[in-house]
């Protein structure tokens, strides 16, 4: 109940001057940081370790009580943290100065986990966690002594120190270049714990060093700049919107640094990260937990974000269905007009593979009840399987609020399935399902399996950003911990479901924090149909996939707004069909034929192409999905010791050899672009460029898209639907410049677990495959791209 009161003191925030509306706001995300500058509140800063054992990385750490004072100097007010004595009765009863424990644990050679504790208590064993795949386990990599002046562990990627006199954490590479420490200092912000004087609730900051030229990324799925540095945010779950503001559909309280070390905040609570915002020499997290559980990893991207996956999970992989053009708007509204569509597209040769019915399925648009409307769909279950036939599965859409009229509405209530208050009741009108209750999950799951069961290929997961903070939940906590966790119960919910009746890892999800990955697909939500929300909606799936994510998407054209801005269609399109999955969807029109002729020949030129590709981006999102990588790819992660490549939001890396770059601007054919060292070859004209600044054409395809040199790309006779590629006949592409002897790719057969490596090698004809990979399972053709064209 305490922590309760504070969720409606620290949770409800004012609206900005300019609203009409005055006082608090519902599910604004916390911000944290404000705790700790309330002269109230009292404030524990480490001081020695006063116990530690090397071999169990358990001891004890002292904390010295301090408040919030201010100084005078030269005319100017500074507050700063200063001794204070204890101000419980009795005295001598509670300790001014606790010593409280401390762990330092490992799972592999590139992960740590720190643990500090607020209570001197027994610690209770750790409960499962749902952002983690599993319990960590430490495989034996570190190796601990004694040393002068504390206790260091290493293993082949680095090492980490801990200083007794004063307390303190360095984090070395295998070099003994030191990546970061803890800063742990009088000076507002740093390390320490704030307890609360209206709850007695704790809350931790950990506080570490940010040296010159460091940059950060992460976060989730951040719209703002790429680098975070500079900049300092809440983390939880909201609605963001939009792709063009600091809120997060996604956010991920994991981020990691070009000096080579990532973090990961092991909590549901909400968390505010503050990256040399308030001061620049320091990075600042702040957490609502009264314990610090902090995951550490050392190494490159590719290493670190292995690493993290593999201990928040990796993305199961979707069907290849899921990889062909998705085809929506907001919204179909009939069986009549859903087949009309799918002929539509059928006639006009554009290829495709879903149908997905948005918001106006049921009787009563956005009113869920999981039926189809009797009145517009004749027989659902024949349209699904006559549209199935020719290729086309059915995505429909759904939430989890129910308004007060919804049929559902009194069910829900009178079985207990919904979020409550402290009084008992829904904590806003509608209500909202509990997925941390069995029950609820049983009844939403029969629900979906009814659809499922009737042939529908994906359930769309909408929503999940507004679990209350102030609401209590089935699992015996509240909001505070459960907001964050809510769209990882819900999506996981849905995805179970679907794997076991139809046997696919699908669902299209918007909302997201640790360990929302493992249940692919999600999307990047309500874009804005503006040049500006395109370049955020990249910035944003950028930080996406440095946060975890192997495959994402995006609404081609934008959600809302202009809805003829054809310009920003047409660029918008190769962005679109270059991500691991491509959807068309928004306000209308979003179908080609709609918009013109003309424009129905350019969408089929960027659909065409994707299709062509399938058997590369299938490959890569095996290899992905495998590793732990982005489909969709900051180029950092394939070039890290290329300073320009971490400077570059606007371009990407499709898998791990194309090279996109979109054009953000009406009218232009050609824009900057930064390669990194290498050769790199035009994808549609065969031209080759070295590394470094260019200023290049896009091709008929409106975007500048290039190949790595010494890569192969696999392609499919054209289909229109995968159901119907030619698997046994494909071709490879060999991007190679004259100097180059070899390439190598990735291939792999729908059904195959795993990617096989492809090597071609020159010859005198030209290029020649090294080794068949595939054991005669395919016909193939090898060509020099310099003499092909897409």
């Amino acid at each position: 109940m305490r922590r309760l009161l504070v969720f409606f003191a620290t949770t409800l925030l004012p609206l900005p001057a300019m609203s009409t509306v005055s006082g608090p706001i519902l599910n604004a995300p916390p911000e944290l940081s404000a705790d700790f500058a309330d002269p109230a509140n009292t404030y524990f800063l480490p001081a020695d370790l006063t116990s530690f054992e090397v071999a169990t990385g358990r001891g004890s750490l002292g904390w010295i009580r301090h408040r919030l004072g201010a100084g005078m100097t030269f005319n100017h007010m500074n507050a700063h943290y200063e001794p204070v004595a204890a101000n419980e009765w009795p005295k001598n009863v509670y300790a001014a100065d606790p010593a409280l424990p401390f762990a330092v644990e490992f799972v592999d050679a590139s992960t740590l986990r720190i643990r500090l504790w607020t209570s001197a208590g027994p610690l209770a064993p750790s409960a499962a966690s749902l952002m983690l795949a599993r319990p960590p386990v430490d495989d034996g990599s570190w190796h601990g002594e004694k040393t002068e002046g504390g206790y260091r562990y290493t293993s082949p990627r680095g090492s980490v120190f801990i200083g007794l006199k004063p307390w303190r954490i360095e984090l070395r590479d295998p070099a003994g270049r030191v990546l970061t420490r803890t800063v742990a200092n009088r000076d507002l912000p740093g390390f320490g714990f704030v307890r609360r004087a209206d709850d007695y609730s704790r809350s931790f900051s950990a506080a570490f060093s940010l040296e010159p030229g460091e940059k950060i990324f992460g976060c989730g799925e951040s719209f703002t700049a790429l680098d975070k540095r500079g900049q300092k945010f809440p983390l939880s779950t909201t609605d963001a919107l939009g792709t063009e503001g600091p809120k997060m559909y996604k956010p991920v309280p994991f981020f990691l640094s070009n000096r080579g070390y990532g973090m990961f905040l092991h909590t549901s609570s909400p968390v505010t990260v503050d990256f040399g915002a308030t001061n620049a020499s320091k990075t600042v997290l702040t957490v609502g937990e009264d314990a610090l559980d902090l995951f550490v990893f050392l190494g490159e991207p590719k290493e670190v974000i292995g690493a993290y996956t593999g201990l928040t999970g990796r993305c199961a992989m979707p069907p290849l269905w899921s990889f062909g053009l998705w085809m929506s708007r907001i919204t179909y509204k009939s069986e009549a007009e859903t087949r009309e569509v799918a002929a539509k597209l059928r006639s006009l040769r554009l290829p495709a593979d879903v149908i997905h019915l948005d918001t106006g399925w049921f009787q009563n648009d956005w009113e869920c009840d999981y039926r189809f409307s009797a009145e517009r769909f004749e027989d659902p279950a024949k349209m699904v399987a006559d549209l199935k036939a020719d290729g086309f599965h059915i995505s429909l859409w759904q939430l989890p609020y129910f308004i007060p009229k919804n049929p559902l509405f009194p069910e829900i209530i009178a079985k207990g399935l919904a979020i409550r208050d402290a009084k008992g009741n829904p904590p806003t009108e509608d209500a909202i399902l509990d997925f941390s209750n069995p029950a609820a999950v049983a009844w939403y799951q029969e629900k979906l399996a009814g659809l499922l069961r009737l042939g529908v290929g994906a359930i769309k997961t909408d929503f999940a950003e507004a679990a209350p903070y102030a609401g209590l939940y089935a699992s015996g906590t509240t909001g505070f911990f459960e907001h964050n966790l809510y769209p990882l119960r819900y999506q996981e919910a849905a995805a179970d479901i679907t794997r076991k009746v139809s046997g696919d890892s699908i669902i299209w999800a918007r909302a997201g924090w640790a360990g929302a990955q493992r249940n692919p697909v999600h999307w990047g939500g309500d874009s804005a149909k503006t040049f500006s929300a395109m370049a955020g909606t990249l910035r944003g799936g950028l930080s996406l996939g440095v946060s975890g994510f192997s495959f994402w998407s995006h609404d081609i054209g934008g959600f809302f707004g202009n809805g003829d801005n054809v310009e920003l269609y047409r660029r918008w399109l190769p962005f679109g069909m270059l991500t691991s999955h491509a959807r068309v969807h928004g306000e209308p029109p979003k179908e080609p034929w709609l918009i013109g002729e003309g424009f129905v020949a350019e969408f089929r030129a960027s659909v065409e192409m994707r299709y062509r590709l399938m058997p590369y981006i299938y490959a890569q999102a095996r290899d992905s999905a495998e590793r732990g990588l982005p489909m969709l790819r900051a180029l950092f992660i394939e070039f890290p010791r290329d300073p320009g490549a971490w400077l570059v939001d606007d371009a990407y890396l499709f898998g791990s050899a194309l090279y996109v770059a979109p054009l953000f601007e009406a009218g232009i054919t050609s824009r900057d672009v930064y390669l990194p060292a290498g050769a790199w070859i035009d994808y549609q004209t065969g031209k080759a460029y070295a590394g470094g600044w260019h200023h290049l054409e896009a091709g008929p395809i409106p975007a500048v898209i290039l190949v790595r040199d010494g890569s192969v790309i696999p392609h499919a006779a054209l289909a229109q639907s995968t159901k119907n590629i030619d698997w046994s006949t494909l071709e490879l592409r060999v991007f190679a410049t004259a100097a180059t002897a070899g390439a190598e790719g990735l291939v792999c057969l729908p059904g195959d677990q795993a990617a096989a490596p492809l090597e071609v090698r020159r010859a005198e004809e030209g290029f020649r495959l090294a080794r068949d990979p595939l054991a005669g399972r395919v016909s193939w053709s090898v060509h020099d791209a310099g003499n092909v064209r897409p």
